[in-house]
């Protein structure tokens, strides 16, 4: 039975069109994965399917009385809110009928009217019947799962980083379990053990969900069947990532063989056209002409751009690039006890560990941008260092990648800047955009852009994969395996860097003795 259905969409942007005549369904029980390369419109469907982005024309019909959960990027949160509290509001109508019924057993004991006691009672049973006494066991468990617990269930949300509060949205969107779950890139910021958690409760979960990921690996576990956003079109596929995958390279085949097949009766029709339009065929170039018209025109096939990263090495002599000693991180407290790491030159090094626990931070007071809270980062003479942090923050969301370029090289040529970014994945229409209306994957591409032009000798990477379709991350990785100097990366999908480092260190590891 179909949930969602989405009918003859049509939406374009003033440089390509996303939707062409969209139709796909989405029925009770199902779990889609949503897939596409960057920039293709899988974030702007979502947004369609909550109201929050007005298609140009189509229906989308959802079930009667369905419940929605989405996972927003801001939610509001009280002054001083505690992660409990915050998760807590997932139960507010529990609590509030616990509160009705406290105010009935108040109002009987005045009165002693009987039908006030029967009235307590039949909401004591929908309260037992919901689970009410088991919600902090549900809490607890599900912010063990996500890595929350770890952070501390009575910190305040408003001292929380990014990355910790789109956990702790996470968990609040799924304890309130709703009848369809829209998530857009769930396992960013959660480390391995957490989205093998996650993925476990998502192929648990009763109800239906579509998800956006570019953690392929996690797609093919949680998914039953794919929604594919390419050439205009919602092609659904029925299985998991891998399945799908191999039925849309045969679709793909056919629609190429049908779109040239098209341009080529229509290159004739309209060169038939030109010809006799004005001559003794008139009559017959006439009725060429309404039956060019009549033709329901295939999208063509977007220009595949291909990134192709480099990161220029400075050399450095020393043989220690990083080493830290009784190291103490975090904000107004020590996240962990005491750091002690090395890192020789030309190492490649992956630091994992359950998120929350500090690994970020410990990438931030390294470089200097997070102070620490004791002991020693010993850094020598002519270290260049190149940072990537996982979030996409911009001073300024109006600026154009043109403009980003421009302001970190302002002696660029206009002609070199551009192709700057066209190494990166910006082409077109793009290069002059605001940030704001670009995907994830193509801010991404913009801040690895101004990375490849800066000359260092140690790489520092924070989940540099987020948002990036599979493309592209085989081009980022092809480029930090040809990079010559030394490199930090802090990344939970382990198939990424597993080939790539020369070791894997554990966070927990680092202790000092």
């Amino acid at each position: 039975m179909s949930i969602l259905t989405i009918e003859d969409l049509n939406y374009a942007l003033p440089d390509k069109v996303l939707y062409q005549e969209g139709n796909v369904t989405l029925n009770r029980g199902e779990h889609m994965g949503l897939v596409g390369k960057n920039g293709a419109g899988k974030s702007t469907l979502i947004k369609i399917l909550i109201g929050e982005v007005l298609a140009d024309s189509g229906k989308i019909t959802w079930q009667n009385h369905v419940k929605l959960g989405y996972l927003e990027q801001y939610l509001l949160i009280e002054e001083g809110q505690t992660i409990r509290e915050f998760l807590r509001t997932s139960f507010k109508f529990l609590y509030d009928l616990e509160k009705e019924i406290e105010g009935l057993y108040a109002d009987y004991g005045e009165s002693l009217a009987d039908d006030l006691l029967e009235k307590a009672g039949k909401k004591q049973e929908i309260l037992e019947q919901s689970g009410f006494y088991a919600i902090e066991q549900r809490i607890e468990k599900m912010a063990f799962g996500l890595g929350i617990a770890a952070i501390g269930m009575e910190k305040k949300l408003s001292e929380l980083s990014g990355g910790q509060k789109s956990k702790v949205f996470l968990a609040k969107l799924l304890l309130e379990e709703p009848d369809v779950l829209l998530l857009d890139e769930p396992t960013n910021y959660l480390d391995d053990t957490h989205v093998q958690w996650l993925a476990g409760f998502l192929n648990d979960f009763a109800g239906s969900y579509l998800v956006i990921s570019h953690d392929y690996q996690f797609l093919n576990e949680i998914t039953n069947c794919i929604c594919d956003i390419e050439f205009g079109r919602l092609q659904k596929y029925p299985g998991n990532l891998k399945k799908a995958l191999k039925l849309k390279e045969i679709a793909n085949e056919n629609y190429l063989k049908e779109y040239h097949a098209q341009q080529e009766k229509i290159d004739k029709l309209e060169n038939y056209i030109r010809k006799y339009k004005a001559g003794s065929r008139s009559t017959i170039a006439k009725s060429r002409e309404k039956q060019l018209n009549k033709i329901d025109r295939l999208s063509a096939p977007e220009r595949v751009y291909q990134s192709a990263f480099e990161f220029p090495h400075a050399p450095i002599l020393a043989n220690y690039l990083i080493e830290t000693k009784n190291l103490a991180i975090g904000y107004k407290h020590a996240l962990l006890p005491t750091i002690d790491l090395i890192v020789q030159r030309g190492e490649k090094i992956a630091i994992n560990g359950f998120n929350g626990i500090g690994k970020s931070t410990l990438l931030k007071t390294l470089i200097g941008e997070i102070p620490a809270l004791g002991g020693n980062v010993i850094l020598p003479e002519g270290l260049e260092i190149n940072y990537f942090s996982q979030e996409l923050n911009w001073p300024n969301q109006s600026l154009t990648p043109f403009d980003y370029v421009r302001e970190a090289y302002p002696t660029l040529l206009d002609k070199e800047i551009r192709t700057q970014l066209a190494r990166s994945g910006i082409h077109d229409d793009n290069v002059k955009k605001a940030m704001k209306f670009l995907s994830g994957g193509e801010q991404t591409k913009v801040k690895l852009c101004i990375m490849t032009m800066i000359k260092s000798n140690l790489l520092i990477l924070d989940e540099p994969t987020n948002h990036l379709d599979t493309d592209t991350k085989r081009a980022l990785r092809q480029a930090l395996d040809a990079y010559e100097g030394t490199m930090l990366i802090v990344s939970h999908e382990a198939d990424f860097y597993e080939n790539l480092v020369d070791r894997i260190v554990n966070i927990e590891d680092l202790q000092a003795g």
